[in-house]
């Protein structure tokens, strides 16, 4: 069998594996926003009343705010046809075999428990609007390392979780992040201590596989003074006619000279909204690493916020997107520098193709008392055809004069000279673009942990093949 054939039967498992849907796991499932839907699920996972109070307000907000007024149009949602809720099990379990069958095949053949084993000091998945595993090391446990599902973080940890919960990213921020506090299940709480040190990541999973379904997960981590911690996210739905939404959150908080790098390869398949937001607080000396793959989805609108506030943060920004045929992959990052010697450092690349559209946005805002502060900006976009689009939209505000600032934006088509140059040498047409366009990926992808990045070399052959979602 030749290389190419191989490579064709390997994308045809991934593709196998992405597409895998599971029947009858739906024990609960509510349509649309009500005060009773809320009220109800809240009873339902004895919540105390203060995050009761917190739903409530959010879904009197979300009824009082609009739509974006920019970016991909969005105004075919209606909250009313979505699941807003769907259980798949009774309860969270500790042990991979408790999982039940028909959900542990679909995580068994995402390799969930096979990577823990391996390279993980920790592990969660998510199916629909449920966390149902979520397991850490003992040696960790005795090092006061807290990593569970947020339920159980409401549960057992309720003032640690209060001081931090909504105050990185607050119920007003917009319309659809209100929409997720109303209806927020599942997620990730963790908090690494002072001075612990991962030498291994923990890694959460989750699973959108019901059909016209919303999933609103919620992840809040807190890395200690001196603590540092690598978290990976991944992300999947099969593909479906009907339109599903993705509304999570995630809240950082990465304190004096802790360090985070939090990873995520978003492959949601093309009928689903991901309207994400994610943002990070930085103290003195602190360091946030954010290393993104957004693949799959209808719509993205997805721009990671760093605030640093102590003096010496940083914030690095690694992020590649790839838009196919009805598509339009609208993302970025906001970063505001609040202290002196402060450094943001941004290399993000889009790939567009059949139509598809990629925007890049950036905000970036220097205050008067960030002097010294350093940023150096990168966006490149590369488009396969001469039907699709790239666009990179960058928002400067910059009130210090000491600062040294630059923004490079380079935008082209794939070169028709290097893909003959690479035919001469016994490539197909099909493998030469292949490797010019892993080659221009290549900088994310080493960024990644190595399965995640066979992962996105994949999810890359793939999107050239039009084959995913």
């Amino acid at each position: 069998m030749q290389k190419t054939d191989i490579n064709k039967y390997v994308d045809n498992e991934v593709r196998n594996i992405y597409d895998e849907a599971v029947i009858n796991t739906t024990l609960d499932k509510k349509f649309g926003l009500t005060r009773e839907i809320i009220e109800e699920l809240s009873k339902e996972k004895e919540e105390p009343s203060w995050v009761l109070d917190i739903r409530l307000k959010a879904l009197e907000q979300f009824y009082k705010m609009e739509d974006p007024d920019w970016g991909p149009d969005i105004s075919y949602l209606n909250i009313d046809n979505i699941a807003t809720y769907v259980k798949p099990v009774d309860n969270e379990v500790r042990r991979w075999e408790d999982v039940p069958e028909d959900i542990r095949s679909v995580f068994d053949k995402l390799g969930i428990p096979e990577s823990e084993k391996k390279a993980l000091a920790g592990s969660g998945a998510q199916f629909d609007s449920e966390i149902v595993y979520h397991n850490l090391t003992e040696d960790l446990k005795k090092q006061g390392v807290i990593y569970t599902s947020f339920d159980e973080g409401i549960r057992k940890y309720p003032e640690l979780v209060k001081k931090y919960f909504t105050k990185a990213v607050p119920i007003y921020d917009h319309k659809y992040i209100a929409l997720h506090y109303a209806l927020f299940s599942g997620g990730s709480f963790v908090y690494i201590p002072k001075g612990a040190k991962l030498d291994r990541p923990l890694q959460s999973y989750f699973r959108l596989n019901a059909p016209g379904a919303g999933q609103f997960e919620h992840t809040l981590i807190i890395v200690d003074e001196g603590a540092e911690l690598q978290f990976i996210e991944g992300c999947s739905a099969p593909g479906y006619n009907e339109l599903n939404l993705h509304a999570g959150c995630v809240e950082l908080f990465v304190e004096k000279n802790a360090y985070l790098r939090f990873s995520t390869i978003e492959n949601w398949s093309k009928n689903m909204l991901n309207l994400n937001t994610k943002k990070c607080y930085v103290s003195e000396g602190g360091k946030i690493e954010w290393i993104m793959g957004s693949f799959g989805s209808k719509v993205s609108m997805l721009y990671p916020l760093s605030v640093l506030n102590g003096e010496g943060a940083k914030c690095d920004f690694l992020n590649i997107s790839f838009a196919g045929k009805g598509q339009n992959l609208d993302t970025g990052i906001k970063v505001i520098h609040n202290a002196p010697r402060t450094s943001t450092v941004v290399n993000a690349k889009s790939i567009s193709k059949d139509g598809g559209i990629c925007t890049f946005r950036s905000n970036v805002h220097v205050k008067k008392k960030a002097k010294k502060a350093k940023l150096a900006l990168s966006c490149e976009s590369l488009m396969l055809d001469s039907i699709s689009r790239s666009d990179t939209i960058p928002v400067n505000t910059i009130e210090s004069d000491d600062v040294v600032f630059s923004h490079e934006a380079k935008i082209g088509k794939i070169s028709e000279q290097a893909i003959y140059y690479l035919m001469t040498r016994g490539m197909s047409e099909e493998e030469a673009k292949s490797l010019i366009v892993r080659g221009f990926a290549e900088p994310i992808a080493k960024a990644f942990p190595v399965e995640y990045a066979v992962e996105m070399n994949r999810l890359i052959d793939l999107e050239l093949e039009g084959t995913i979602g």
